[in-house]
């Protein structure tokens, strides 16, 4: 339920109107969603940061040696790319297995996604070249006003 709302809100802040069906799967806003929805009810929880699990993924990531990728997304500079394999290596296997069964994908397609995904949802919550606090339905609902 969590995830699918934040999958509406994040798509709403990528500008995902690019259609609901087709062969592109879930749009990057709803893997999305459900990354963090997994990451903030199940599967890695506790690390993940409370109700900002946002903090928590950028922190696997950094711990994963994504630090330069990640820091580029909150920066105001450009923004450095990540593969799915990447991703697949930073996050726990339950939380990826677990958005990747909500979004109907496989969980490397849904490493995909993310890797697509992640870079821009990053850069347009974090618009001051900082990561906000607040939970994280507030952050982008904040954005979208």
């Amino acid at each position: 339920m969590a995830g699918n709302d934040l999958g509406s809100l994040l798509g709403g802040l990528l500008g995902g109107s690019g259609g609901q069906g087709g062969s592109g799967g879930a749009g990057g806003g709803n893997i999305l969603g459900a990354l963090l929805g997994a990451l903030m009810g199940g599967a890695g929880g506790s690390q993940a940061g409370g109700s900002n699990p946002l903090g928590g993924l950028l922190d696997m990531l950094t711990k994963s040696g994504l630090a330069d990728q990640a820091q580029s997304w909150i920066g105001t500079g450009d923004n450095q790319s990540v593969s799915g394999a990447q991703i697949a290596e930073a996050l726990p296997d339950e939380a990826l297995q677990k958005a990747a069964a909500q979004a109907g994908v496989s969980p490397q397609e849904a490493a995909d996604q993310i890797a697509r995904a992640l870079p821009t949802a990053v850069d347009k919550l974090s618009p001051q070249g900082q990561l906000p606090t607040g939970s994280l339905e507030e952050i982008i609902r904040a954005q979208n006003l």
